[in-house]
């Protein structure tokens, strides 16, 4: 087996090389490369047309430079059409939008999603197009299509301030989004949407799914979790509910995702296992149809990268089975990733897309090492460590990246997949029923208790696993580099019994080598004394380091803003998650800290040095100066600020 052996696996690694060099010169125009593909296009052909005048070499070269050359002009042409947040509104006199979905029940107040039609310009109106993000107090629910009049002027998302904060502004720009608004009852109705939208129809179809779910479920949990599970909406899990499955390290469970797909397929192809003498015209028949259920499954969930990913795998799988074929599981995993990568160059920054493919390549090359390890003599057993094998090598090839953006680990994840799964087939097998036969009376009642059944037992095995102790390893530190290696150490095993051991062993030392002087460099590089200071609207965090010491002091910063705000910046430090409380005298307009003599004046946003004098000043977000004999600093209302000494 060698990396000839897959042509897409080739194009999708040059291809999404293109992408990563086109972040390198974003404002460079696609017309250019449009114009060196063509002339590489020409130069290709003359290859091919001309065999004297080429080498193998030389050709290949041409074919990847090709291939390259087009995944910078895909990004580059994506990044020139998505919206930009750099908007004329005009002296805020509002816009006109269209309301695009349904409702999204929140603990006050209901989201949607608004796309600006038009923009008020004294007299007159002016076309404009960008998606807001609403929030809205009104007493009936917005409907897709309804056209709305909004008085005021949306807000442009906020950056995160916080080092290592995740980033909510990229997020939502990602889908598009680059303004919210909090409107309360703010909005006034124009006009109820068309009698018929074909872009609606996708919407509407999970709006009556979902009212069936809500109808016939009766638990909130349970309503929130098939919703989740079935149709894909993860906007109304509540907190506990994802962080429950979260630790129990079965949080894939809660999305729509590969998994559910290949569940599904498996549903469907269950009539072709009792009707194995059917006719060839029949069987292809099916097997389109069932192709075609799976594609609409996928527009009802969301089109996410992991269905996306999943479907167009089956897609394919069952095309090969329609040809008598079996296409290379990494060639059709390769294909599909470079589909969606063509349709979204930006889509490869998604985590979920990220997670999916590496669970799919960990389960396809990972799997069968570890079924080695033991031959059950029992069916039931096989059954199970089929199961054990499939989560221990999606596990071990995601954990690296899990551990490098969220520093933690489940560790009952093994436990909680093997019973949780299973339950999740039977609620798919049992819930895909009740959505199609909801409209009877009879079966939608019971069958949606029947679902409601299960999805509490699967509640109360989460729960239980959740409160095990120490069920969560938190504070867990992995550099990039880190994660790297342990990626080279999962393909030398994968590959240790086909290759040169000696080439492989030489391979490892030499990762071994790199990931410690990575180590070395970033302690070298990392101060022994550092102050990080915070202050959004009145709240105040001051997180510092001294040595092997690290302290902390808050100001009416919200406990839960810190998990995801300020956290991620301490173990990035490599310091304590629960550092030392740090002393301070709080007078009427100034804090003083004594032991760095310190003096923040909340007031006027300043600081002001006693005797310890700072080497470097930093307001997050902008260059860094030397400061070394200034006694104050100004912050601005909502900024971090960071000094080493």
């Amino acid at each position: 087996m060698a990396f000839s052996d897959f042509p897409f696996l080739r194009y999708l690694f040059f291809f999404a090389l293109g992408i990563l060099l086109s972040n390198a010169m974003p404002e460079a125009q696609p017309k250019i490369f449009l114009g060196l593909l063509s002339i590489l296009w020409i130069l290709y052909a003359i290859l091919l047309l001309r065999p004297s005048f080429s080498t193998s070499y030389s050709t290949s070269f041409l074919a990847y430079l090709l291939v390259m050359c087009f995944g910078v002009f895909v990004a580059l042409r994506s990044n020139s059409y998505a919206i930009k947040e750099e908007i004329p509104w005009g002296a805020g006199a509002g816009y006109l939008a269209e309301v695009q979905r349904y409702d999204i029940p929140k603990a006050n107040s209901s989201e949607n999603l608004l796309a600006v039609v038009a923009v008020k310009e004294g007299e007159s109106w002016r076309p404009q197009r960008a998606l807001v993000l609403i929030y809205h107090q009104l007493d009936t629910s917005l409907v897709p299509g309804q056209l709305i009049w909004v008085p005021e002027n949306p807000e442009e998302l906020a950056p995160a301030i916080f080092p290592n904060e995740f980033a909510y502004k990229e997020y939502l720009a990602s889908k598009g989004i680059h303004f919210r608004q909090f409107l309360g009852k703010k909005l006034r109705l124009i006009s109820g949407p068309q009698t018929f939208q074909f872009k609606f129809v996708l919407a509407d179809l999970r709006h009556y799914f979902a009212k069936a779910i809500e109808r016939y479920v009766a638990r909130p949990e349970s309503i929130q979790i098939a919703l989740a599970l079935l149709l894909g909406q993860k906007e109304s899990l509540g907190k506990d509910v994802k962080q429950a499955f979260a630790v129990a390290g079965t949080q894939h469970i809660l999305a729509v995702s590969g998994l559910h797909v290949g569940i599904i397929y498996s549903i469907l192809l269950l009539p072709l296992t009792y009707f194995k003498k059917v006719g060839t015209t029949f069987r292809r028949s099916y097997l389109l149809l069932v192709l075609s259920l799976l594609w609409i499954y996928a527009l009802i969930s969301g089109f996410s990268p992991s269905v996306v990913r999943a479907v167009v795998m089956f897609s394919l799988v069952t095309l090969g089975q329609i040809r008598k074929r079996k296409p290379s599981i990494w060639n059709t995993l390769s294909f599909s990733a470079l589909l969606l990568l063509v349709l979204d160059p930006g889509v490869g920054k998604n985590l979920g897309f990220q997670l999916s493919y590496l669970a799919v390549a960990g389960i396809v090359s990972l799997q069968p090492l570890i079924l080695q390890f033991w031959s059950p003599s029992s069916r039931i057993l096989d059954y199970f460590w089929q199961m054990t094998s499939v989560t221990l090598a999606a596990q071990l090839i995601t954990s690296p990246l899990t551990i490098y953006y969220f520093h933690t680990f489940p560790t009952y994840f093994l436990l909680a997949n093997l019973l949780i799964v299973p339950l999740s087939y039977l609620i798919l097998c049992v819930g895909v029923p009740f959505l199609m036969l909801a409209w009877i009376p009879f079966l939608g009642g019971l069958l949606g208790a029947v679902v409601d059944f299960l999805l509490l037992f699967q509640i109360e095995i989460t729960y239980r696993i959740y409160y095990l102790p120490t069920a969560l390893l938190q504070g867990i530190h992995l550099s990039f580099a880190g994660m790297l290696a342990i990626w080279v150490f999962l393909w030398i095993w994968g590959n240790w019994e086909l290759g040169n051991r000696k080439w492989h062993l030489k391979l490892g030392m030499l990762v071994v080598f790199l990931w410690a002087t990575s180590n070395f460099w970033e302690e070298t590089q990392r101060p022994s004394q550092e102050l990080y200071l915070f202050s959004k609207e009145g709240q105040w965090i001051l997180d510092l380091k001294l040595g092997a010491h690290h302290l902390s002091w808050n100001q009416n910063f919200p406990v839960d803003q810190i998990s995801f705000s300020i956290q991620p910046n301490r173990l990035a430090s490599r310091r304590n998650s629960i550092p030392i409380p740090l002393k301070a005298i709080v007078e009427k307009d100034s804090i003083w800290f004594p032991g760095i003599d310190l003096v923040v004046v909340p007031s006027q946003n300043q600081l002001v040095w006693g005797a310890l004098a700072p080497k470097l000043q930093e307001l997050l977000g902008e260059a860094s100066t030397s400061n070394s004999h200034k006694k104050d600093r100004a912050l601005r209302p909502f900024a971090g600020f960071r000094v080493v000494f």
